[in-house]
C-alpha cells in the first residue's frame, strides 16, 4: 500500500504542475463567473441560475480534467520510457496503475474544492449564507468524475491518448442518456436499435443516477437511501472498471 501511496503522491505533484490542469481550471472558473452575467440577462431567480450554472461548471471542468489528464498518464510514462525504470523496481503493475488513479483522484478533488469555494463565495455575496445544501450535488459530481477517470485509465491501458479521449468522452455523453435511449427504443419497432439501447443501458454506467443538480437547486427532497444506493452503484462500477484495467495492463507487452 505504501508503494501505491508513493506513486499516487508523485502523480498528484506531476499533474498539479501540468499546464493542461491550470488551463482547464481557468476555463471552469470563467464558466462559474459567467453565471453572474447569465443571471442578469435571463428571467427567473438569479440565485438558482448561479447555482445551476456553477454546479454544471464544476461537473464539466472536473470531467475535462479527468479525460485530458487521465488519458495521458500511462502513455507519457511509456513515451518517456520512465515506465521501464519504475517497473524495474520491486513494484507490481497493479500498484503502478492504482497509484496513478489515486494521484489523479486527489488532483480532481483539489479542482472540485477550489470550484466549490468559489461558488460558495459567489452565493454568500448574494444570500449572506453559506449554501451547504449544494454539497448534496457536489459530492455525487465528484463521484461521477471518478467513474469517468476510471474509464480514462481503462482505455489508456490499451489505446492511444486520442482514442482514449474519444472513448471516454463517449462514455460520459452516453452515460447521461442511457435511460432516455432505452425509453426511445421501447417505442421503436427497430429490433437492432432496441438491442443496442438495451445493451448500452445494462453495460454502460447510468450517470444520471449521480445527477442531483436540478433537485438541489430547486430545494427538492433527496432521500438519504437513494444517495447511498447511488454511491454504492458508482463505487461498484469503478471497482469493476479498474480491475479490468489492471487485468489488461498486467498482460500488456510494454517491452
Amino acid at each position: 500500500m505504501n508503494k501505491v501511496l508513493a506513486i499516487g503522491l508523485n502523480t498528484f505533484k506531476e499533474s498539479i504542475r501540468d499546464k493542461i490542469f491550470y488551463s482547464l481550471l481557468f476555463f471552469a472558473v470563467i464558466l462559474i463567473l459567467f453565471s453572474i452575467v447569465l443571471s442578469k440577462l435571463t428571467l427567473g431567480d438569479p440565485m438558482k441560475i448561479i447555482k445551476d450554472f456553477g454546479l454544471g461548471s464544476i461537473s464539466i471542468g472536473g470531467t475535462l480534467i479527468a479525460i485530458f489528464v487521465g488519458i495521458g498518464m500511462v502513455y507519457k510514462e511509456m513515451e518517456k520510457r520512465t515506465i521501464y525504470i519504475i517497473l524495474s523496481k520491486p513494484l507490481a503493475r497493479w500498484q503502478f496503475l492504482m497509484g496513478k488513479y489515486l494521484g489523479l483522484s486527489l488532483t480532481i478533488l483539489v479542482e472540485v474544492a477550489v470550484m466549490t469555494v468559489l461558488l460558495f463565495a459567489l452565493c454568500f455575496v448574494y444570500e449572506k449564507i453559506v449554501p451547504w445544501p449544494l454539497l448534496t450535488a457536489i459530492v455525487p459530481i465528484y463521484i461521477e468524475i471518478l467513474v469517468i477517470l476510471a474509464f480514462a485509465l481503462f482505455f489508456s491501458a490499451f489505446s492511444s491518448p486520442f482514442l482514449s479521449g474519444m472513448f471516454t468522452l463517449a462514455i460520459f455523453i452516453i452515460g447521461h442518456f442511457t435511460q432516455d435511449l432505452r425509453l426511445l427504443a421501447k417505442a421503436s419497432e427497430d429490433t437492432v436499435f432496441k438491442a443496442l439501447a438495451d445493451g448500452a443501458y445494462y453495460i454502460l454506467p447510468n450517470l444520471e443516477r449521480l445527477n442531483y443538480k436540478t433537485r438541489v437547486v430547486h430545494d427538492l427532497a433527496i432521500p438519504g437511501q437513494e444517495l447511498g444506493l447511488s454511491f454504492v452503484y458508482a463505487v461498484s462500477y469503478i471497482a469493476v472498471v479498474l480491475i479490468t484495467a489492471v487485468f489488461i495492463f498486467e498482460n500488456k507487452d510494454i517491452s
